[in-house]
């Protein structure tokens, strides 16, 4: 029997709000990335080049210490994997998760949510990161995306 998981990293509450209707569309588990330090707004101010946030996007190396583990990550089939867009990829923590688990065998389903920007090259970026995992293109979703929404699109993956 296949087993779906949605992980999610959110800095202000738009992406948790997906996972958590996607995650009840679909009939999945759900888990939070949780940073091993939160990111406060300062963190988070893209406009400050010396930002936690602008340093960790700045530099492609950068591995945020994750707080939180999937404790079951065997018992998954397919995990989708939210975030939101940073700098016009995936948050550099979701890279740390990603090298943290041994994806072989299984599907990855990168979706993100962004006011404008699209989701780029992360389906490539995961592929990297998690090479023995099957890694679907991806989607950005809105904020307002419905639940019938959510479960059509993930029942075509």
């Amino acid at each position: 029997m296949s087993k779906t998981l949605v992980v999610y990293f959110s800095a202000s509450g738009t992406t948790a709000r997906v996972a958590r209707n996607l995650a009840s569309a679909i009939g999945a588990d759900l888990f939070e990335i949780v940073p091993e330090t939160a990111y406060t707004s300062a963190d988070l101010n893209w406009q400050n080049k010396q930002s936690r946030s602008s340093i960790e996007m700045s530099d492609r190396s950068s591995r945020p210490a994750v707080g939180s583990h999937v404790p079951n990550m065997d018992d998954y089939d397919t995990i989708f994997v939210g975030f939101p867009i940073w700098w016009y990829r995936e948050p550099s923590i979701i890279d740390t998760f990603l090298e943290m688990y041994d994806f072989s065998d299984k599907k990855l389903v990168p979706f993100a949510t962004s006011g404008g920007s699209g989701i780029g090259e992360c389906a490539s970026n995961f592929s990297k990161l998690a090479p023995n995992a099957t890694v679907v293109e991806g989607k950005r979703l809105t904020s307002s995306a419905s639940k019938a929404e959510l479960a059509s699109w993930a029942e075509n993956i």
